[in-house]
């Protein structure tokens, strides 16, 4: 019997996580997530599957971000009718995550149908609607963190705290090879250790394979007990010229973080009282969800909020927008004021229009607080080499002030690669995903280094054989 890895996306790239594990004449996919970057480049990707869902056997879903969960429902769609195994947290988070997903589409659809139908402009439709989003989620099975449950006959799985987000997980999947016990990690996105909210993620244990995210496998971020200190640093020197900090932020946990720390900023009176705006319905959803899931808090959020039955995510500075026209209606406010909008890379939402309305008036701040993966429109705005960006179609100088926390990151540093890598004894090969080749290349080398073990770094669609 085969044992093998075929990467379908976040091979030598960032987004579109997707693994196929190929035991025997059975598969098993880790994630199914959408690529982002390239508008062009992203799209044909996102629309071509390269494997046949109807052969795939059982499907394991690490964590709700839309870059692991994000296609989903083109799965479902393409005839996909397995069980996809997750946390009850990211069970409830996907929901609202591809929900979200597939409205923007349809609107996307619905924008392209009204203004370009009689332009040469090619038009696919939506890659999924919401009956598709709505439907796929019947597939999911929860289960606790430690379960140990079967996903096939032979493999069994077990959920570790990865501490990126809320539900977060990391895998360990035991394959039983014709009675040889076979153990294979996947790392999905591991965090790092002191975020608020959530735990800290806890240690790979024993693995013969290793699959290892190496997004930040290059260098280190600041410490996260920076991040307050330089939020309120922003806010204040914002608020005195009159301005708007625009915060662009991932709905789901960024946002979460934010306003925790500005909740301490103000309970604190170490910021100014302007009015913060989470322009966001998807937010206000997720945010719905965080409340309903305490037992993936860590012990600080717990005693300092749950304890005396007050919500962490909102404070009488704190508005959630719903509604379009309350969002449209910020634009004509005058500063100073925060507002925090999706998506965290710029890509989609709300974040956008604000941003075309905005970014050309020195007294703003245009803050960013997350990671920006090549060819987005956040990357080029915080590349000092671009002047100018071009949003909606029009080229808009960049004026506002531009400053990236990176001590919000969710994800593990290289530092922490290092340790979660080479703490792991008699290790037998090592793949490294989902990270730019330079990170990847620099996790490889120091690994090299520092252990024996074989490192891979997959091409995408290459099947690269185990045992």
């Amino acid at each position: 019997m085969k044992l093998s890895l075929i990467s379908h996306g976040a091979a030598r790239e960032v987004t579109g996580t997707c693994h196929e594990i190929k035991i025997g004449d059975k598969s098993i996919l880790l994630d199914c997530g959408l690529f982002q970057g390239r508008r062009q480049e992203a799209d044909e990707k996102n629309k071509t599957l390269t494997f046949d869902p109807k052969q795939i056997d059982a499907l394991i879903l690490s964590h709700a971000h839309i870059d692991h969960s994000g296609r989903l429902p083109l799965l479902y769609k393409k005839g996909y009718t397995g069980p996809i195994y997750c946390t009850y947290a990211t069970q409830d988070l996907t929901e609202a995550m591809l929900q979200d997903s597939a409205y923007i589409q349809e609107k996307d659809e619905e924008f392209f149908r009204k203004h370009h139908m009689n332009s040469m402009i090619p038009s696919d439709g939506p890659l999924y609607t919401m009956k598709d989003a709505t439907e796929c989620i019947k597939l999911c099975v929860g289960k606790n963190y430690g379960e140990i449950f079967e996903v096939i006959p032979g493999v069994t799985c077990q959920f570790l705290e990865a501490g990126h987000i809320l539900g977060s997980a990391m895998i360990l999947l035991t394959i039983d090879m014709a009675g040889k016990t076979v153990r294979l990690g996947f790392t999905g996105d591991v965090g790092r250790s002191m975020l608020p909210i959530i735990r800290d993620p806890v240690p790979m244990p024993p693995v013969d394979y290793l699959i290892c995210e190496s997004t930040y496998g290059d260098r280190l971020h600041d410490s996260i007990l920076t991040a307050r200190d330089k939020l309120k640093e922003v806010i204040i020197k914002t608020a005195k010229r009159g301005g708007k900090v625009l915060i662009p932020a991932f709905s789901l946990e960024r946002t979460q973080e934010i306003v925790y720390d500005l909740h301490t900023l103000w309970d604190a009176k170490e910021i100014p009282a302007i009015p913060i705006i989470i322009d966001s319905p998807l937010a206000s959803r997720v945010t719905q969800i965080f409340q309903k899931h305490p037992e993936c808090y860590d012990d600080e959020i717990y005693e300092r909020f749950l304890r005396k039955a007050h919500s962490p995510f909102q404070f009488s500075l704190v508005t959630y927008t719903e509604s379009v026209e309350e969002s449209k209606a910020l634009n004509g406010r005058p500063g100073p004021m925060l507002i925090m909008a999706g998506s965290g890379m710029c890509e989609a939402g709300r974040i956008r229009h604000h941003l075309k309305n905005e970014l050309a008036d020195p007294k703003n701040t245009f803050l960013a607080v997350g990671y920006m993966a090549e060819n987005t429109l956040g990357r080029r705005i915080i590349d000092p080499a671009y002047t100018d960006v071009k949003i909606f179609d029009e080229i808009i100088k960049k004026k506002a002030e531009t400053v990236y926390i990176n001590a919000y990151s969710g994800h593990a540093d290289k530092d922490d690669l290092d340790r979660l890598i080479q703490n792991i004894p008699k290790l037998k090969k090592l793949f490294l995903v989902h990270g730019e080749e330079r990170a990847m290349f620099a996790l490889a080398e120091r690994t090299a280094v520092a252990m024996p073990v074989d490192t891979e770094m997959p091409e995408r669609t290459k099947e690269y054989q185990i045992l």
